[in-house]
């Protein structure tokens, strides 16, 4: 059966984000939208079903996230999770344990430079369990 994306930003959707589909929950979308490597800023967009989310990890070099349609949740280790809006900037420093991904109910989607992406490593950590989620569900609707 083939999910139906809803058209939630101007930016492409891209395809199923298979490569990386071991580091989610659900299934993600991938566009890379700068190909020029001579200037050294990969920029992607990432659309997310709703519910999906991925795992806890940290980027060795940073990474900023835009967000360019419907409603997400990011969240660092040890603090509230935010609920992110459309036009909303994360800016994430180097080895900041964190996740992000759509909400329960909500197509999301966000673009992701890269920073410092001459030395950057994604370091892939554990899932996020379905309680914290559940429980950063729960926090947006408390506000």
């Amino acid at each position: 059966m083939k999910t139906e994306i809803p058209k939630i930003s101007d930016f492409p959707t891209g395809e199923e984000n298979t490569e990386y589909a071991p580091y989610f929950t659900g299934k993600s979308y991938l566009a890379m939208l700068t190909t020029e490597k001579d200037l050294n800023v990969p920029l992607s967009n990432v659309t997310f079903e709703p519910g999906c989310r991925n795992n806890w990890h940290k980027h060795t070099g940073g990474q900023i996230l835009i967000v360019v349609g419907g409603e997400g949740l990011y969240q660092e280790k040890g603090k509230r999770a935010i609920h992110l809006k459309s036009g909303d900037i994360v800016e994430i420093a180097p080895d900041v344990e964190h996740w992000h991904g759509a909400t329960a109910k909500s197509w999301f989607s966000h673009l992701g430079v890269t920073c410092n992406p001459i030395t950057n490593e994604n370091v892939w950590l554990e899932p996020v369990t379905d309680e914290e989620y559940s429980e950063a569900n729960k926090q947006i609707k408390k506000g």
